[in-house]
């Protein structure tokens, strides 16, 4: 029986994660078939394991990194920490079934970003709360950066809105990374609100989209100069890792 892999999100029009295993399949002469699964809600998960005996690791994409936890039977370390997960190993003993998950973001970004490093960059603002942005914070965490996160509605203590990003605020913070959805295809013309009039060529955007190649967020950013990345790096470097993940034995 062909394994088969797949993705589980909504919507899922943007993601290239398809394409990518589907090429590698294809390279390297596997015989295996990655799918995308589009859940209008995450319920839905039970009956497209049950469904596809074949399956064998999914991962997960907004806006399920978060709201995936409860059907899991395990989560390794890093996932457990920041309570987001993005890579599902899925085995299968007989009838029983169980799900465990793992953050392959962690390992993605890190290693993504690693290389624009400068020595004056000690500090970041991570624009979302969401399942991406704790595995964000984490790695940047492990690479010795602190962290704020930001958000059009502030809930913990520490959080700042988008209006408290002032000219001081910017200028010690000089790592900027989108982990929002804003400006994905096909709304590319969205973009963050945060006073991209107080950008320098010090400081670094990161935006974790990859479709379109450069958003708004990161056309702004290099209009005045800053060093911009996407998330098609990113999204390549974990899916390797999940790779890795699913061939692993038992």
């Amino acid at each position: 029986m062909k394994r088969k892999f797949g993705l589980i999100g909504f919507p899922l029009s943007h993601s290239f994660s398809r394409k990518f295993f589907t090429e590698k399949f294809l390279d390297e002469g596997i015989d295996a078939e990655y799918l995308n699964f589009e859940l209008d809600n995450i319920s839905q998960l039970s009956h497209v394991i049950a469904s596809h005996p074949a399956l064998k690791g999914l991962n997960v994409t907004i806006p399920y990194k978060e709201q995936v936890i409860k059907y899991l039977d395990s989560m390794d370390e890093s996932a457990a920490v920041i309570h987001a997960v993005n890579t599902i190993k899925i085995l299968r003993s007989g009838h029983h079934v169980s799900l465990h998950g793992y953050n392959t973001d962690i390992h993605g970004f890190q290693e993504s970003i690693r290389p624009l490093l400068q020595k004056y960059h000690h500090k970041a603002l991570v624009l979302g709360t969401g399942g991406a942005s704790k595995a964000v914070v984490k790695a940047l965490e492990n690479l010795k950066i602190d962290t704020i996160l930001v958000s059009r509605n502030p809930e913990e203590k520490g959080e700042l809105s988008y209006n408290d990003l002032d000219e001081d605020v910017m200028d010690n913070y000089n790592i900027i990374v989108n982990t929002t959805p804003i400006g994905t295809y096909p709304n590319i013309e969205g973009c963050p609100a945060i006073p991209f009039e107080l950008i320098t060529p010090k400081h670094l955007l990161f935006d974790l989209i990859y479709n379109p190649e450069v958003t708004e967020f990161l056309k702004q950013g290099k209009k005045r100069g800053a060093t911009i990345k996407n998330g098609l790096e990113m999204l390549h470097l974990q899916a390797l890792a999940s790779w890795e993940i699913w061939n692993q034995k038992a």
